[in-house]
C-alpha cells in the first residue's frame, strides 16, 4: 500500500534539511517558520518517525531524516531537470540536417519561421545523429524506398541551373562543363542525369561532369564561374527567387531522394508540430 504524503511537507521537509533551519526553509518557500514547522510535524505523523532532533530553534537531522532528506533533493533535482527540459522543448526546437540543406534553406528562413512563429526559436546544426529528446528534430536527406512515407516533407526532384544573366547554353553544339554531386554516402542513389537526358532529349555526348561531394559546393561553383549546375530543385528556390541562379527551357525529373524526418508523428511538443507544419508548407509551395 503507497503511503500518501504532502508534497508540500516533502517540500518544506527538504528545504529545511538542506538549509539546516526552519527560518531559511520558510525564507525560501515564501512561508512563515511556524507553517514549515507545522508542515514536517504532520510529515513525521504521518510516517510515524522523528525526522529532526530539535534543540530550542536549532535542528538537525535525525538518521532516518538524513535518508530521506538525500531521496527527496535527488528527487527534487530530477523533477526540476525533467520540468527544465519540458520547458525548453516548449519554447524552441532544434533542428539537425546537412550543411547543404542547412546553408541554403533552413539558415536563410530562419527569420522567416520566426516571425510567424515569434515565441518558438529554431536553432540550426548539423549532422547525421537521430537524437531522442523531444525539442531535437533530424530533416534527413535519404532513399525514398527507405524512408517511411509519412515521413517524407519533400520528394526531391533535379534540373539544370545557371549562374544568373548567363548565355543559354547549346546542349548539342558545344563542349558543356556541368558541375553535379557523388555523394560521401554511397548508398544514396545517384542524382537522376541519365533520366535527365532521356527526359531533355538530350545524348549528352558533349557534357562533361565535375563532381563534388556536397550539392552546395557545386552551386557556388556554377555561380562563381558563371557555370552550370545539375542539382536538387528544392536547394536552388531561393537562389532563383533572389536572381543568383536562373533555370533554362528544361525540365526537372524525380529523384529516388527525398527529404524526411524519422518518425515525424511521435513529436509531441507543439513546437515541433508548428515547425512540422511549416517547413512542410514551405518546401512544398
Amino acid at each position: 500500500m503507497t503511503l500518501q504524503v504532502s508534497l508540500q511537507a516533502l517540500k518544506a521537509f527538504e528545504s529545511a534539511a538542506r538549509r539546516g533551519s526552519f527560518k531559511l526553509a520558510a525564507e525560501e518557500l515564501s512561508l512563515t517558520p511556524t507553517a514549515i514547522s507545522h508542515h514536517v510535524s504532520n510529515l513525521e505523523s504521518r510516517l510515524n518517525v522523528n525526522l529532526f532532533h530539535r534543540r530550542g530553534r536549532k535542528i538537525s537531522l535525525t538518521g532516518t531524516g538524513i535518508r530521506l532528506a538525500k531521496a527527496t533533493s535527488d528527487g527534487f533535482r530530477k523533477i526540476d531537470s525533467a520540468l527544465e527540459e519540458v520547458m525548453k522543448a516548449g519554447s524552441g526546437v532544434r533542428v539537425t540536417t546537412t550543411s547543404s540543406f542547412a546553408a541554403m534553406v533552413l539558415i536563410p528562413s530562419q527569420h522567416e519561421f520566426e516571425q510567424a512563429n515569434p515565441d518558438i526559436s529554431m536553432e540550426i546544426s548539423t549532422g547525421e545523429s537521430v537524437d531522442s529528446q523531444s525539442y531535437i528534430i533530424p530533416i534527413r536527406f535519404g532513399d525514398v524506398s527507405v524512408a517511411e512515407d509519412s515521413d517524407v516533407i519533400r520528394y526531391e526532384s533535379f534540373n539544370v541551373f545557371g549562374a544568373y544573366g548567363m548565355t543559354a547554353p547549346s546542349w548539342s553544339n558545344q563542349p558543356i562543363t556541368l558541375f553535379t554531386t557523388e555523394w560521401k554516402n554511397k548508398s544514396l542513389p545517384d542524382p537522376p542525369l541519365a533520366a535527365w537526358l532521356e527526359t531533355n532529349g538530350l545524348d549528352g555526348s558533349n557534357i562533361k561532369l565535375k563532381k563534388f561531394d556536397q550539392e552546395i559546393f557545386g552551386i557556388q561553383q556554377a555561380i562563381e564561374e558563371n557555370g552550370l549546375v545539375f542539382c536538387s530543385t528544392t536547394l536552388t528556390k531561393r537562389l532563383l527567387k533572389y536572381n543568383l541562379l536562373q533555370q533554362f527551357e528544361t525540365l526537372s525529373v524525380k529523384s529516388d531522394l527525398c527529404y524526411y524526418v524519422p518518425n515525424k508523428a511521435g513529436f509531441e511538443t507543439r513546437s515541433a508540430a508548428r515547425f512540422l507544419d511549416w517547413i512542410e508548407d514551405f518546401l512544398n509551395q
